[in-house]
């Protein structure tokens, strides 16, 4: 029996599913309301609310924590890591704790999991979390010297992409050289080559998306901050709530758009069209690192169920390698089978030391 309970935290909501092995037995969205969370100072501070639900939460769906194996949780902003597992250890809980890279509902994540791990006397990992950074030191640079690039994105579900795509050619991870693009609310385009992330667009360096302006004219946008208002925290919502189809369409549902340009409206289009575009330039962009030499490219996220936007990226990079659709984030199957692997010594664990 391998019993895995994976944790994901969210902003309003603390994801939880219990797998036997590969098979989900359930999953569940704990909800949590404005009134709940405003009593907290942080997002640490709601480690006793959250646990408790969590909990609860099993109990309701007939689990009993002595009957794990192991948990896993979402990784937090521990800061730059290797992807791949990490043992929850007391150091990453100083560094959530105290020296975040930044507040995020999935940094409670982990003190939960390795609480009720040692209550149960399991091992508690967090696996490729949101700041694995592996880039080149090439990849890192720009053209000012005090800005550097770093590797944030959506690790979690372009490795499991990359991981999958290995596994159904019967090939390791470390052997494929992929170009995987997370197609959600923000957009990232990143290279796996060597059994590392090597190269990426970042949402905030790539394409815009539902809700995230991407790349910007620099001038502009330098001009744009010094506008009566124009606050570091008004322009970071800017870019990061209120662009890309939000700032064109006034919306991010990509159903919506698709309607309208079904309906007609050539704006609409025109924009939708111009995204697409950007994922396909972005997706290109990554190929020189690897020499063009690119095993697959693979389209996944909750946006590649959308077959317009499906066709129109691959029409315009598959002259770069075959392109493969893996739609859905499938975070919490991504986060089961990486304990899975761990605990089955198909991979080893690292060990966190603070920053």
């Amino acid at each position: 029996m391998e019993k895995i309970l994976v944790i994901n935290p969210g902003s309003t909501s603390t994801k939880i599913s219990v797998f036997d092995g590969e098979n989900c037995l359930f999953t569940d969205s704990i909800q949590h309301t404005p009134s709940e969370l405003e009593k907290y100072g942080s997002v640490m501070e709601q480690f006793a609310f959250r646990k408790a639900l969590v909990e609860t939460c099993m109990e309701q769906h007939g689990i009993r924590p002595e009957t794990l194996t192991g948990i896993v949780s979402r990784g937090g902003l521990i800061g730059p890591v290797k992807c791949g597992a990490y043992e929850i250890n007391d150091d990453m809980i100083w560094q959530l704790e105290n020296r975040p890279v930044n507040e995020h509902a999935s940094n409670v994540g982990a003190k939960i999991a390795l609480t009720i791990a040692r209550e149960q006397r399991i091992p508690a990992y967090v696996y490729d979390c949101i700041t694995v950074d592996e880039l080149d030191e090439i990849n890192r640079l720009t053209g000012l010297k005090e800005i550097r690039r770093a590797g944030l994105g959506h690790n979690l579900n372009t490795r499991a992409a990359a991981v999958r795509y290995a596994s159904e050619n019967g090939l390791q991870y470390q052997d494929v050289t992929v170009i995987v693009a997370h197609l959600g609310g923000g957009i990232t385009v990143n290279l796996h080559h060597n059994g590392r992330i090597v190269d990426l667009a970042s949402d905030e360096d790539g394409p815009f998306s539902p809700e995230r302006s991407g790349a910007l004219p620099v001038h502009q946008l330098i001009h744009l901050c010094f506008q009566p208002g124009m606050s570091d925290r008004e322009m970071m919502k800017k870019v990061k709530r209120e662009g890309g189809l939000m700032s064109h369409l006034g919306t991010t549902d990509c159903m919506e758009v698709e309607r309208r340009i079904a309906d007609g409206d050539q704006n609409a289009k025109l924009v939708y069209d111009s995204m697409c575009l950007n994922i396909a330039k972005n997706i290109a962009r990554c190929a020189p690192y690897a020499f063009g030499k690119i095993d697959a490219i693979l389209l996944t996220g909750g946006i590649a169920y959308s077959q317009y936007v499906t066709e129109y990226v691959s029409a315009r990079v598959r002259f770069i390698a075959p392109v493969i659709v893996y739609p859905g984030e499938n975070e919490m199957l991504s986060l089961a089978k990486g304990c899975l692997r761990v605990l089955r010594g198909e991979e080893s664990a690292h060990t966190f030391h603070r920053i």
